[in-house]
């Protein structure tokens, strides 16, 4: 199979304003590709590219903007045609956002905009760049999951169901791009050092979780290039996230055992 090249490909990379797509960002954009990075914090998008050491050939592109709004997308869509013939080489949907809590306990807006952000904006940007991608090079759509879109864990109810979502919709959208030489990769990592924590919707402030390892985003970016660059069909990332999903898959009843009582604890608590 063909190699994803990174020297002179277009990107785009959502949720870049830190963490796994700022990182993600950086990388690419270290080997040679142009970087169209978006964010709705514009100071924190911002830092990405002042925060950025590398030298031309690559470079970086910000656009400020909510993806769950058309603007947004066609911002995008008029950034790709002023880069050349229309074409885009690399899609990273990585932006999304969490929430931890009893379902019961929860209003129906926060199930709405957990998949609103992380599913339904992630699929109608991916359908309005599919025509641009078609022109690109080899061309990889790269979704950033979760194991927990394998296995869910209670009190994050409405994340899994976001992840589990883009999961099954990344398999289907897999067979139907196979034909004209699309690959899409996703791309599950467990727990990452990074802000995510900090923006968890209807969530008490302090509220952590608790996990088994994590990563850092730098680490969790470079597995995710590579896929990239291998045009990988799915990477588990993390022994931890793999011995919770392949343990899942064995012996499910004992897992549903060992998860059926709260998993999540005050920050506070946690030191």
């Amino acid at each position: 199979m063909k190699r994803w090249d990174p020297s002179g490909a277009l990107a785009v990379v959502t949720g870049a304003s830190s963490g796994i797509g700022r990182c993600i960002a950086h990388q690419l954009a270290d080997q040679g590709t142009k970087v169209i990075v978006v964010a709705r914090r514009e100071e924190q998008l911002m830092e990405t590219l002042t925060s950025w050491q590398g030298n031309p050939p690559g470079s970086l592109m910000p656009i400020v903007g909510d993806l769950t709004e058309q603007n947004t997308r066609q911002k995008i869509v008029k950034t790709i045609k002023e880069q050349g013939h229309g074409g885009l080489d690399l899609l990273v949907n990585n932006a999304g956002v969490g929430a931890i809590g009893p379902f019961g306990e929860a209003s129906p807006q926060r199930l709405r905009q957990v998949m609103e952000v992380n599913f339904f904006a992630v699929a109608e940007l991916t359908r309005t760049l599919l025509p641009h991608l078609r022109l690109g090079h080899a061309s990889v759509i790269c979704n950033v999951g979760s194991v927990l879109g394998h296995c869910a864990v209670p009190d994050k109810s409405e994340y899994c169901a976001s992840k589990f979502a883009l999961h099954g919709w990344s398999d289907a959208l897999r067979c139907e791009l196979a034909a004209e030489g699309i690959q899409v990769t996703l791309v599950s990592p467990s727990t990452t050092r990074s802000e995510f924590f900090n923006s968890l919707i209807e969530t008490d402030s302090g509220t952590a979780s608790k996990s088994i390892g994590s990563w850092s985003p730098q680490r969790v970016a470079q597995h995710t290039v590579r896929a990239i660059v291998h045009r990988k069909r799915e990477v588990i990332l993390s022994g931890g996230g793999k011995l919770l999903v392949y343990a899942d898959r064995l012996l499910p009843g004992l897992i549903h055992k060992i998860l059926k009582r709260p998993r999540y604890a005050k920050r506070a608590n946690a030191n």
